[in-house]
C-alpha cells in the first residue's frame, strides 16, 4: 500500500486516532490529517493561565472504556496516565451543596433515599414509588427526561438527571435521546425493569470493580493531543492545521478529490480514500451532492455552544473546597452549569504553583444563548459571582482568568438519534472508500471518539486493500 493516498479531513481526536489506525494498517501509505482549527485536538487543549499551562477544554476520559487509555499507552506516554484524587461531587440547588447522591445512574437514584435534602421529602416519596410507562414496555425512543420523570417524579429530573446529562452534551433531559444517552436504561425500559434497581445493579458492578473510573494525563489532556500529533509525524502522517475543506469531489477513475483553501486559489488534493472526520453541519456540506439522505440526516443534527472560563486564585484565604466540585441543575436559574475545582481534582495541577488554586466553570446549554453573549470579562465576573456564592464565601483574589469558548461544541443526541445514525451510515456506505467518524455518531466522550476514528480507519484500509488485491 506504498502508493496509497489517504485524507483525514478533520484534527479532532476522531481524525488524529483515524490517522493513527490508518498509520499501523496502511505502513507506507500517504496519509494527510487537515485540520481547519489554529492546531489539531479538537476540544483538547491547553492554554497558559497564571504562568501554566491547563486544560480548557476536556479535561478527562472515561478509564473503563479501554480506547483512550490504550492509544495512551500505544503512544508510549502510559507513564504519564493519573488518576483524581478525588471524584466526590455535589450538587449546588436550593441555595446550598448536596453531595451527590451515591449509587445513580446518570442521576437516577438506586436509593432515593439517598437525595433527601437535595429533593424534598415528598419528591424523595415520589421517586421511591417507582410507576409503570403508561405506555408499557418501551419500543421506541424517548427522550431521557419525559421516561424518567414519568417514572419517578420531574424532581429527579430536574435536581439529578439534567445536571449530570448538561455536564456530559450541555443539553436538556427532556430533549435527549433516552435510547443514545444512557442506553443502560434504554434496556431497562424496554423489558420493564426497574430504573432504581438498574441504578442499584450499576453501583454494586461499578464497586466491584478496582479500576479507576476517570483518568488523565499529567500536562493535561492537551499534552495527550500533542504527543499523539507527534506521534502521527514521527510515522510520516502529515498533519496540516488552518485547512478547510470546502468541497468533495469523486473521480472518474476512482477515489476522491477534496478542495480546500480560500477562492480565488483553491487546492485540489487527490485520495483513493477520505474519512470525514468533522462535525455533522460540514459533512453535511461535503456529501450533499453524493450521498443526499446522509446529508440530510446530519444537517437535522443540533449542536451545543458552551464557554469554560478558568479561574487562577490566590491559595491564601481559599479554606476547604467539598470535592472535585459541583454540578448546577438548570431549574435553579444559575448562569454556570458546573463547577470544578481542578487543582483539588488532579495532583498533577496541584503541584503546578504554591501561591495559584486553578478552578474551572462552564457556561451555556442548549438553546440558551443569553449568557455565552456576553463579553470574556463579564463570563468571569459571573463565574467568581456564582462559585462564590455557592460555597458560602467570597473566592480570593483572582491572579488570572481565561474564557475559552468552545461554539457549537457538543452535538445534542436527539430523540430518534440511533435511528438517524443507521440512516447515515447506510447512506454512505454506498460511497466506495469514504467513511464518517466523530462525536455527532456513537458517543461524544473520548474513548467514543477514538474508536469512532478507528472504526472508520479500518474500514477504509479494509477498502484499499480489498481494491488492490482485485487490481
Amino acid at each position: 500500500m506504498s502508493s496509497a493516498q489517504v485524507l483525514v479531513v478533520g484534527g479532532g481526536m476522531s481524525g488524529l486516532a483515524a490517522a493513527w489506525e490508518l498509520s499501523q494498517r496502511l505502513p507506507g501509505a500517504h496519509i494527510r490529517v487537515l485540520d481547519a482549527s489554529d492546531r489539531p485536538g479538537g476540544k483538547l487543549r491547553l492554554a497558559s493561565i497564571a504562568g501554566q499551562r491547563i486544560d480548557v477544554g476536556a479535561e478527562s476520559m472515561l478509564a473503563r472504556r479501554p480506547e483512550a487509555v490504550g492509544l495512551v499507552e500505544e503512544i508510549g506516554a502510559a507513564d504519564l496516565l493519573t488518576h483524581p484524587a478525588t471524584t466526590a461531587a455535589n450538587v449546588w440547588s436550593r441555595g446550598r451543596l448536596h453531595p451527590l447522591p451515591k449509587g445513580t445512574l446518570m442521576g437516577v437514584p438506586g436509593e432515593p433515599e439517598a437525595a433527601r435534602g437535595l429533593l424534598t421529602d415528598e419528591e424523595v416519596d415520589r421517586a421511591a414509588h417507582e410507576e409503570p410507562w403508561a405506555g408499557g414496555l418501551l419500543e421506541d425512543d424517548v427522550a431521557v427526561g419525559d421516561y424518567v420523570g414519568a417514572r419517578l417524579g420531574g424532581a429527579v429530573v430536574d435536581r439529578l438527571v439534567e445536571p449530570l446529562l448538561g455536564g456530559v452534551y450541555a443539553g436538556h433531559a427532556r430533549r435527549l435521546s433516552l435510547e443514545a444517552c444512557v442506553p443502560g436504561l434504554f434496556e431497562v425500559a424496554r423489558l420493564g425493569g426497574s430504573l432504581t434497581a438498574a441504578a442499584r445493579a450499576a453501583s454494586a458492578a461499578g464497586a466491584a470493580n478496582p479500576a479507576p473510573v476517570f483518568a488523565g494525563v499529567v500536562g493535561g489532556m492537551g499534552r495527550f493531543a500533542e504527543l499523539l500529533v507527534d506521534a502521527l509525524r514521527a510515522r510520516g502522517v502529515e498533519v496540516c492545521s488552518g485547512v478547510i475543506a470546502r468541497e468533495l469531489h469523486r473521480r472518474p477513475a476512482g477515489g476522491w478529490t477534496v478542495v480546500t483553501g480560500p477562492r480565488p486559489a483553491p487546492e485540489s488534493v487527490d485520495a483513493d480514500a477520505v474519512v470525514l472526520a468533522v462535525p455533522a453541519t460540514p459533512t453535511s456540506r461535503l456529501l450533499g451532492e453524493h450521498a443526499p439522505e446522509a446529508a440530510e440526516e446530519l444537517a437535522g443534527i443540533e449542536y451545543a455552544s458552551m464557554a469554560i472560563v478558568t479561574l487562577a486564585v490566590a491559595r491564601e484565604g481559599l479554606g476547604e473546597l467539598p470535592g472535585s466540585g459541583f454540578l448546577v441543575p438548570p431549574v435553579d436559574g444559575r448562569g454556570i452549569k458546573a463547577s470544578t475545582f481542578s487543582s483539588a481534582k488532579w495532583p498533577w495541577v496541584d503541584q503546578l504553583s504554591d501561591e495559584a488554586f486553578f478552578l474551572r466553570a462552564s457556561v451555556g446549554r442548549a438553546h440558551e444563548q443569553a449568557d455565552l453573549q456576553r463579553p470574556d470579562q463579564e463570563l468571569v465576573r459571573l463565574a467568581v459571582r456564582e462559585v462564590s456564592e455557592a460555597l458560602g464565601r467570597p473566592l480570593p483574589p483572582v491572579l488570572d482568568a481565561q474564557v475559552q469558548r468552545w461554539g457549537g461544541g457538543l452535538p445534542q443526541y436527539a430523540v430518534g438519534h440511533r435511528a438517524r445514525v443507521a440512516r447515515v451510515r447506510a447512506s454512505v456506505a454506498d460511497l466506495p472508500g469514504l467513511e464518517v467518524a466523530g462525536a455527532a455518531y456513537d458517543g461524544v466522550g473520548i474513548p467514543a471518539c477514538i474508536a469512532s476514528g478507528r472504526t472508520a480507519a479500518e474500514a477504509v484500509a479494509t477498502h484499499l486493500t480489498g481494491a488492490r488485491e482485485e487490481g
